[in-house]
């Protein structure tokens, strides 16, 4: 028996991977439009990153600083997607729309604190 298929996993090959680009292009254009949160992080992120580039650290100390960074963003495009996906299932308050959305939130500041701890550990042992 044939597993049912959305339409909108109907392409194949080269076709799809283009669609993917668009939508992940679609995706971070609609996260710099909608999401202020997302574009302070994008401005602390770029020059945090210039930053990171420019100390003297070793290259996997590099990648880990920029790494967090990065992992920050990701954590702020998914919870941004929790909130639309509550909003549009409904607008009125309901406890469990809360309940999403504060642990969207929750892992948000969690992916900071990791970013802080991060740099905070590759800062002292690299100038203490």
């Amino acid at each position: 028996m044939e597993q049912p298929t959305s339409e909108f996993k109907t392409k194949r090959g080269i076709a799809r991977i283009l669609a993917a680009c668009r939508n992940t292009w679609d995706g971070l254009a609609w996260a710099w439009r909608s999401e202020a949160a997302f574009r302070q992080e994008v401005m602390v992120i770029a020059f945090a990153s210039l930053v990171a580039v420019l100390l003297p650290v070793s290259g996997f100390q590099r990648l880990a600083l920029v790494g967090v960074l990065v992992f920050v963003l990701i954590v702020e495009i998914i919870n941004s997607a929790i909130e639309a996906v509550v909003d549009r299932i409904s607008l009125e308050r309901h406890p469990l729309s809360k309940v999403a959305k504060d642990m969207g939130s929750a892992a948000v500041a969690l992916s900071l604190l990791l970013a802080f701890a991060t740099w905070a550990v590759v800062l002292y042992s690299r100038f203490m």
